[in-house]
């Protein structure tokens, strides 16, 4: 069964954000569009370039009014530890949330029981905590952050625009599509 069009499962959790520990939950993900980033472990290979890329990316998010949340087994310490010792983790402003029960990776389905890490897995979530995308990767393949912000910019258009859908490639201010019995069988 697909997580799509689901609502976020409740969690409770701590993050490192802005130099302090901080709660976060289900409920911090409602009333605005979020991105829940899973990534298997800190002071890895390709996690580092992800949330980098993420940093990098940051203030598009936050202009959109969306938060980013990234998410791996490891304990709210060993994020500090990572942010205060890399010079591409310390770039990072969003919540940098631990999961070391696995929880959350659980029900969100991205976990690998026999390595308790998690896949590299992406959500995007809308203000009444319903998931509108997922996507799972492989743990060798990394996510680019510009590809995330345009889907997010998709899913933002499609919410505040019933009755249209954003076709490939699309980018804010091209043309969208009205699904209707005339266009079956012409594009």
């Amino acid at each position: 069964m697909s997580l799509i069009n689901t609502k976020v499962k409740p969690f409770k959790a701590t993050a490192f954000h802005n130099g302090k520990f901080v709660p976060v939950s289900d409920e911090s993900l409602k009333g605005k569009w979020s991105v829940v980033f899973f990534y298997p472990a800190d002071f890895t290979f390709v996690c580092p370039t992800e949330l980098g890329d993420l940093a990098d990316h940051y203030d598009t998010f936050k202009s959109l009014g969306v938060e980013i949340y990234s998410v791996s087994t490891d304990t709210h310490f060993t994020h500090k530890a990572w942010h205060d010792t890399s010079d591409t983790i310390t770039k990072i402003k969003y919540p940098m949330v631990a999961d070391p029960t696995g929880a959350i990776t659980r029900n969100f389905e991205v976990m690998i029981e026999e390595e308790g890490l998690a896949l590299r897995g992406t959500f995007v979530i809308n203000p009444e905590g319903e998931i509108k995308l997922c996507e799972v990767h492989d743990n060798g393949i990394g996510r680019d952050a510009k590809e995330l912000l345009r889907k997010v910019q998709a899913a933002q258009y499609v919410a505040s625009h019933p009755g249209e859908v954003c076709p490939a490639k699309w980018t804010p201010g091209e043309a969208t599509l009205a699904p209707s019995l005339d266009l079956v069988g012409k594009i």
